[in-house]
């Protein structure tokens, strides 16, 4: 789909001019015209212009239809936190005890294994 097309028929269907998309975007009509025929390519902000002219939500300037189109089903992927080192397993089982050992700790001595471990984390 050109974008230049869907934009003159819905222009056409809504019975409307280039000098009345003018009025209601500001945009010239000469503009409207080069968009219309493939000569320029809008920027997003630009189609923002024509939908509210056109009033139709932009994902019509996109979509031949009255709804907006079904998202398909894609594969579930997991998320970055599904996929964080302890979240399950081994690891887990290994933070936990890291946690129970931390939480009978003192501050400095936290903060002592803290910066040990950004030390070795670093290399």
């Amino acid at each position: 789909m050109i974008i230049g097309d869907r934009l003159r028929a819905l222009r056409e269907d809504k019975k409307l001019s280039q000098g009345d998309i003018e009025k209601r975007t500001g945009l010239l009509r000469c503009y409207i015209s080069r968009v219309e025929n493939g000569h320029t390519v809008p920027a997003i902000e630009t189609l923002e212009k024509m939908a509210r002219a056109f009033e139709v939500p932009l994902y019509q300037l996109f979509y031949d239809g009255e709804e907006p189109p079904q998202v398909p089903n894609l594969l579930k992927r997991k998320s970055s936190d599904e996929n964080a080192w302890g979240n399950s397993g081994k690891d887990a089982r290994y933070l936990n005890k890291l946690r129970r050992v931390l939480s009978k700790t003192d501050e400095e001595n936290r903060k002592l294994v803290m910066h040990m471990a950004q030390k070795m984390a670093g290399r």
